[in-house]
């Protein structure tokens, strides 16, 4: 079994829009994130995106779109140096009850059975409640960003008894606090 670091893809990865990414111009990656993943793709876990896309079933974009969107983020990492090993995402509206949708953790889930991941001994990086109850549903380490919905999301933590979750400004910090827990030299991720 190996060990992933799984990664919401809005507000972790790339800005987050209250009207959705739909296409490729409206896709914006936050400062550090390369380099992150860079430093992400060294400690031999698989680096997985999960990724709530409603805007497909509410017809604001195309599957294909998504698709052609996730191809380029993965495209930017590799030309940086780093990797992103696979894309889960889950197409479905709140209110259609399915078990992909986080805080479900059916993607998180799926990936592990796809990829043979031992979820307890895996980390979970979003900006959201949702992302941390998935994680914490498979018994991952969930890890929470301040940037996308991070900054009004982390007060929901308190409020849900979840203050021991970790709390970082972004992603290269987060990736930097998962490097130290490997045994890589402690310091932020360089920007």
């Amino acid at each position: 079994m190996r060990r992933a670091v799984f990664l919401d893809r809005d507000g972790v990865i790339n800005e987050n829009r209250p009207d959705y990414v739909k296409n490729l111009e409206e896709f914006v990656v936050l400062p550090g994130v390369l380099q992150a993943l860079r430093l992400l793709g060294s400690t031999g876990m698989l680096v997985i995106v999960v990724s709530n896309q409603s805007a497909i079933n509410r017809g604001l974009v195309s599957r294909e779109t998504v698709e052609e969107i996730h191809r380029r983020m993965m495209d930017l990492a590799q030309a940086a140096g780093g990797r992103i090993d696979a894309v889960f995402y889950c197409p479905h509206r709140p209110e259609e009850g399915c078990e992909c949708r986080k805080p479900r953790p059916g993607l998180l889930v799926e990936a592990a059975r796809r990829l043979e991941v031992n979820l307890p001994e895996s980390y979970m990086v979003g900006d959201a409640l949702s992302d941390v109850q998935a994680a914490l549903a498979v018994g991952a380490q969930p890890l929470m960003v301040l940037t996308g919905r991070g900054r009004e999301q982390a007060a929901r933590l308190l409020e849900q008894g979840l203050g021991k979750v970790p709390v970082f400004e972004d992603l290269p910090e987060a990736a930097a606090w998962i490097l130290r827990q490997e045994g890589a030299p402690a310091g932020r991720c360089p920007v």
